[in-house]
């Protein structure tokens, strides 16, 4: 099922948005890129969309900045002691040379390279892993519903596509009695040949090849099927539990009820509802490799 969703937070000093998306597949595939060094991010997130979605190739995305700062400064001690060093051997050098320097005030020697540093903190990630997990409830809530609504308007589709099912079964039902007057028709012209042919041969025995050929050839069995899996399609499209993988399955079935109509038929009329079957039967399964 498609769907998508986004979602923005801060907690000081970082800020971060979430991204989640789907597109249809056969089972649950999770794609999750969440910043590694959260401890304990990863599980949380795919337990949660786990629990959430049953079926689609979901993609879980986060990025995560952290606000700049200036941080506390600290003297490097072995910078300092070079730096006052480095001074000593200067004046000393200077006095020998009978030069007199001014003196040097501590910002000149703060303001040397290496004497003075920002400090580096640890940061404690506890509190960010807390209020990420936070939002992972609304974030999927709002995936859900973006997934609910494109469910709604699919549901219509299918609808109406199991109302054009039942529609060309009903008019294959009329063409059966037609059909059977022509196939009746056809059999007696075939029996009469095979008696002109073969005088020799047991009259009876023609009629039961002649009456098998019939039974074979009837497809109310293929109709009927056709009827009860329109009535549980429908039934499914109005359950709130997943279903996708049941009407991926009873595609299957129209499919091959139509697959027997089609090669069963013998009579043009009803050959062409068979393939007008199978071509709406074939968009229907595209629409329902979409459901959850």
């Amino acid at each position: 099922m498609t769907g998508f969703a986004a979602l923005k937070g801060a907690l000081h000093p970082w800020s971060w948005s979430w991204d989640i998306r789907s597109v249809n597949a056969r089972g649950l595939d999770m794609r999750i890129r969440v910043p590694d060094w959260v401890d304990g991010l990863e599980p949380a997130v795919r337990k949660a969309v786990s629990g959430a979605v049953a079926r689609g190739n979901v993609t879980v995305g986060l990025r995560i900045t952290r606000d700049a700062d200036e941080g506390a400064l600290a003297i490097n001690p072995a910078g300092l002691d070079r730096a006052l060093a480095m001074l000593a051997e200067i004046n000393a050098a200077a006095a020998r040379n009978g030069i007199e320097l001014a003196g040097t005030s501590a910002a000149d020697v703060a303001a040397m390279r290496g004497v003075v540093e920002t400090a580096q903190t640890e940061d404690d990630t506890a509190p960010l892993l807390k209020a990420l997990i936070a939002d992972l409830p609304p974030l999927l809530s709002a995936f859900n519903d973006m997934r609910r609504h494109e469910g709604a308007a699919l549901r219509d589709v299918l609808s109406a596509q199991l109302a054009q099912i039942e529609s060309l079964v009903g008019e294959a039902e009329t063409l059966l009695d037609a059909r059977s007057e022509d196939q009746a028709t056809t059999l007696k012209a075939a029996f009469a040949r095979v008696m002109d042919s073969a005088e020799t041969m047991d009259g009876t025995r023609i009629e039961q090849e002649l009456a098998l050929i019939a039974v074979k050839s009837d497809v109310r069995e293929e109709l009927d099927r056709l009827t009860a899996h329109v009535a549980q399609a429908r039934s499914l499209l109005t359950g709130d539990e997943p279903r996708g993988r049941k009407l991926d399955f009873l595609m299957q079935e129209f499919n091959r009820e139509t697959n027997t109509l089609c090669s069963k038929a013998g009579f043009q009329p009803l050959t062409r509802i068979g393939l007008d079957l199978k071509a709406l039967i074939d968009q229907m399964r595209e629409q329902v490799q979409n459901i959850e």
